[in-house]
């Protein structure tokens, strides 16, 4: 088997990645990584130096590759199944790149430094934080008002990146009421077979996500 992905199941980032593979079918070896283990750190680490995942080996090309995007990319390249998740189209494409940084920079980063907050105890100042994903969501919702995806009719590399950040930043922060558009949305990405999967994946792990309570119940 040429690919193995370098992951944990409960990772928000790695969900991106899994959705992408297993969209397509295609076939991957895991390697399972625990950061608080020294070993399993030090093998990340000098796959990346920077110590984060997913990162994935393509051994047949000689290829390790980090970074949820640029992996996606590389697998639409080189593993591209009948669900092609980049458009050939360039503005289409644009698009769906644009939508894949607003997902990662706009709700999974802020979404990370509050789960880090309370893992840590520190009670800190997440105000900005907190109305980033709000401003967010209300872009997604205006968004969602006239399509089924993200990108338009098709499911694409941003819906892989909404999935999981929607996941978890709505644990974190509820979706407001009047943000009809963004819950119809998530509700259609989280019945989409790929993600149910890998939801059943992490569903082990739920009990260290800090914010596990808030998780809804029909997906525990």
């Amino acid at each position: 088997m040429s690919l193995t992905l370098f992951y944990h199941p409960l990772a928000s980032f790695c969900h991106k990645v899994l959705i992408a593979l297993y969209e397509n079918e295609i076939e991957f070896e895991k390697r399972l990584i625990n950061l608080g283990d020294g070993a399993d750190r030090a093998e990340l680490q000098t796959l990346w130096p920077f110590c984060k995942f997913p990162v994935i080996r393509d051994r047949a090309r000689g290829r390790e590759l980090p970074e949820t995007t640029i992996i996606i990319e590389y697998l639409d390249h080189f593993f591209a199944g009948e669900r092609r998740l980049i458009p050939a189209e360039w503005e289409a494409a644009l698009e769906v790149r644009l939508w894949d940084r607003v997902f990662d920079n706009y709700v999974q980063i802020p979404m990370q430094r509050l789960v880090s907050d309370r893992m840590r105890g520190a009670k800190g100042d997440l105000s900005a934080e907190r109305a980033t994903l709000e401003t967010a969501y209300a872009m997604i919702d205006r968004r969602m008002e006239s399509r089924a995806w993200i990108g338009g009719h098709r499911f694409t590399m941003a819906d892989c990146a909404a999935a999981p950040a929607l996941f978890f930043a709505g644990a974190v922060q509820p979706f407001a009421a009047k943000f009809s558009h963004l819950s119809a949305y998530f509700d259609r990405l989280t019945d989409r077979p790929s993600y149910r999967r890998v939801i059943d994946e992490a569903k082990p792990y739920f009990s260290l996500f800090p914010y596990a309570d808030d998780i809804p119940q029909r997906f525990r």
